[in-house]
């Protein structure tokens, strides 16, 4: 009976699933226009000559001339100036892309129709547990019955 009892026991399955880790690093390397300033050094240049007067002035430099008792002075100061030049920068972008699969473990009941021999074993347990109850009851009630006459 304990056996009929104990078959009719469904079973469980287990589902895993593997561990999985991987990293991808991706680079993207750009050139980008960028500025720089390119200081020029302050320079005097002096020229002596016989000549009238003369005074040139740019951007970068003044020059000057004059006449003294015949002798022309003449001058050129450079003017410290930050004059822009443009270069490519190269920037480096680096990302790490990390993919983590997990293990997860469930245990999940395995559902499936029960075939007719399965069918039959769980309805004669079913009979077997109410033989049983019938069978301690009229033990108990023989037994009752045994121990009332027993006093008489």
């Amino acid at each position: 009976m304990i056996v009929c009892v104990l078959s009719s026991c469904a079973t469980a399955g287990k589902v895993v699933q593997s561990d999985n880790t991987r990293v991808e690093v991706r680079t993207v390397t750009e050139f980008v226009p960028d500025t720089v300033y390119v200081t020029l050094p302050a320079e005097v240049q002096e020229v002596r000559t016989i000549d009238t007067v003369s005074v040139l002035e740019n951007k970068y430099a003044k020059s000057e001339a004059s006449v003294s008792k015949g002798v022309l002075a003449h001058s050129l100061r450079i003017k410290p100036v930050q004059e822009p030049v443009e270069v490519k920068k190269e920037i480096v972008y680096r990302d790490s892309l990390v993919y983590v699969d997990r293990v997860v473990t469930k245990t999940e009941e395995v559902v499936k129709p029960l075939t007719k021999w399965q069918r039959v074993r769980m309805g004669l347990g079913n009979v077997m547990i109410v033989l049983v109850v019938i069978a301690i009851l009229y033990l108990i009630f023989k037994l009752s019955n045994l121990l009332t006459f027993k006093r008489l």
